[in-house]
């Protein structure tokens, strides 16, 4: 696969990714190599890249502990220490080998430490590959509100090798694809048509699905970088997806929920709004409720928890002058920015989904 040139950086595939990788450390005037893994990665993950990497190459690891549970402040400080107890310099640099949540956090900590080392994404997920490592946005949560700290960094490049998807278990193969059918709605509805073929496999299938996405993503960032208009529409689903994500995650006697499984029940619920306010086609909504509920399963949301999960959602970054703001769609591939609605229709929305 041909490398997609981002805005300072490139995606690189397969083999010539680690090509790539091994030139970069040996040509670049790199004083020391840090890997930042989690419990799972560097059990499942880190021996495919140490077998990758060239012999005279040598590296530090750095582990966290696993789950966006720690994604916060506390672990960044234990990650400075460590690279300060390692005396990491300015021109180290940090390789975020795992999901989403390591190359968040890692991509913040390099950003931040001694006002900026460069570092390198890995991702091993599915979800890290088609959104989460693409895109220069870095951060970590605040208590129960979603990425609320954080800055845009560019990486140095990022690495796509799927054979790492192998490794996860299949709810976590799911959870990547929420994001997928995401891009489908608000772009592609080609791409949405696969992604509801798609087996679960790693393949040919799979691997186009992910290159797809990622340009999808790449032509959205450089046109609109910080995010002032059209890269909102990459939020579709999570204003309250995210809500719905933090309040499950900060309360024991629910279920957990893994990032895209929040994600799909927000689509559902924004396509319910998008349908009531922009007329949304109701075959659309009916299709998209019933693949999510069939891949996802149905995840109850408790009536007595709407209004606290709703006044999460007034924390969503898209906000404006105390408005909530959605991401809404007239038609697949037919979106509206900074959309309302009002909390009645929000409510609607999840006994919709509840259904």
């Amino acid at each position: 696969m041909k490398p997609i040139l981002s805005t300072e950086y490139s995606i690189f595939f397969k083999e010539d990714a680690y090509q790539r990788l091994n030139n970069y450390l040996t040509e670049n005037k790199t004083s020391k190599v840090f890997i930042l893994v989690d419990e799972n990665t560097r059990e499942f993950c880190l021996p495919t890249l140490r077998k990758k990497l060239n012999d005279n190459i040598i590296f530090e690891i750095i582990e966290i502990k696993e789950g966006e549970v720690h994604k916060n402040i506390k672990t960044c400080v234990e990650v400075w220490k460590t690279l300060t107890k390692f005396e990491a310099d300015r021109k180290s640099i940090l390789i975020n080998l795992g999901g989403g949540m390591v190359s968040d956090l890692g991509g913040f900590v390099a950003s931040t430490y001694k006002r900026g080392i460069r570092f390198i994404n890995i991702p091993t997920t599915l979800l890290s590959m088609v959104d989460a490592s693409v895109g220069s946005k870095t951060g970590v949560d605040l208590d129960n509100l979603k990425n609320l700290v954080g800055l845009f960094s560019d990486p140095e490049m990022v690495l796509i090798d799927t054979s790492y998807l192998n490794t996860l278990k299949e709810r976590e193969m799911r959870s990547g694809i929420a994001e997928v059918i995401k891009y489908g709605l608000t772009f592609d509805d080609n791409l949405l048509v696969k992604v509801k073929k798609y087996k679960w496999k790693v393949n040919n299938d799979l691997n186009d699905i992910i290159y797809r996405s990622i340009i999808i993503k790449n032509d959205v960032v450089l046109k609109d970088f910080k995010e002032k208009n059209l890269r909102k529409v990459l939020n579709f689903g999570h204003t309250a997806g995210h809500a719905i994500e933090s309040y499950f995650l900060n309360h024991s006697t629910l279920p957990s929920l893994t990032h895209g499984e929040a994600i799909a029940i927000g689509m559902v619920i924004e396509a319910y709004i998008s349908h009531k306010i922009y007329n949304f086609p109701i075959d659309e909504l009916e299709s998209l409720k019933s693949y999510i509920q069939k891949t996802f399963g149905r995840i109850l949301i408790p009536q007595e928890n709407y209004d606290d999960i709703l006044k999460l959602m007034k924390h969503d970054k898209k906000n404006s002058d105390g408005n909530i703001n959605y991401i809404l769609l007239k038609n697949v591939a037919d979106f509206v920015i900074d959309g309302r609605a009002p909390l009645s229709l929000v409510i609607d929305g999840f006994n919709y989904y509840n259904s």
